[in-house]
């Protein structure tokens, strides 16, 4: 596996063309109050917008409809825009802020990072625009090739079929949960961290849900049935998502000792990233 490469955000004058956006709720029925829950001295959503600073391709703001999770941003010196509380998807939360916060349409790329990824490398972040070079694509994603023989078959472990067209890469022709492709080969556990072209968010948003969306669950599937295309940039591991005490107990032991602080990249999940566009 290729190493990610550093890219270098566009600018227009002084606004950055690339703005990074960190959906944040406090909902959660696993771990209520998860984004202000406490590691190594912070709130995990002031790890997560660290995490996306250091990834330098453009401003870095915090959408959320919870004062509390603002206050704490801003506490930390970064950016919050506040959001409805009505909003069905990531996606739709992140379109509202991408308009709050660049009314005159200067960003031309919103890269969507789920806030309770509070050991996500950098460089995964730099490596999701890299297919959006081609312009043929509308929304650019990860992947990992699946080493565990227990997630070929898991239904959480979310995969995408896809067919090669680069290195380290896939063009995205479906995304399921079930055990696919058929067959010897590789399979890959999708992450659900994306990259749109401003257009194609605008245009995902106003988009009603589709069959194949409703029947498995997944948003990225209305993309897909509505004809845009979705390319994979593949990375080396599956970032730790925090959505059980367990999960939040690991984050901490990683961002609590330098010495693990490195090799947070190769920690493995057993349970899916969050899925929404």
């Amino acid at each position: 596996m290729t190493q990610p490469q550093t890219h270098t955000p566009a600018t227009t004058g002084t606004a950055p063309r690339t703005l990074i956006l960190i959906p944040a709720r406090m909902a959660s029925t696993r771990l209520p109050g998860k984004p202000l829950a406490d590691i190594a001295g912070a709130p995990m959503i002031v790890h997560v917008l660290r995490r996306a600073q250091e990834a330098g391709i453009g401003e870095v703001a915090v959408a959320t409809d919870t004062p509390e999770i603002a206050a704490a941003v801003r506490a930390a010196g970064g950016i919050a825009v506040m959001t409805r509380a009505d909003h069905p998807s990531g996606s739709d939360r992140i379109f509202e802020a991408l308009t709050a916060r660049d009314p005159e349409g200067m960003i031309d790329i919103v890269v969507n990072v789920q806030g309770d990824l509070p050991t996500i490398a950098p460089g995964d972040i730099r490596a999701v625009l890299g297919p959006l070079d081609d312009p043929a694509v509308d929304i650019a994603t990860l992947a990992v090739e699946i080493r565990e023989p227990r997630e070929h078959a898991n239904p959480d472990v979310v995969k995408v079929v896809g067919t090669p067209c680069g290195p380290d890469r896939l063009r995205a022709l479906y995304f399921t949960r079930a055990t696919a492709p058929y067959g010897d080969g590789p399979r890959y556990h999708h992450i659900g961290l994306y990259a749109y072209r401003r257009a194609a968010l605008a245009r995902f948003v106003g988009l009603a849900p589709s069959p194949l969306e409703r029947r498995e669950k997944l948003e990225q599937l209305r993309a897909l049935e509505a004809g845009m295309r979705i390319d994979v940039r593949l990375i080396d591991a599956v970032p730790l998502g925090v959505d059980s005490p367990a999960d939040l107990a690991a984050a901490r032991r990683i961002l609590e000792n330098p010495a693990l602080t490195g090799a947070a990249a190769a920690i493995y999940e057993k349970k899916p990233t969050e899925q929404s566009l």
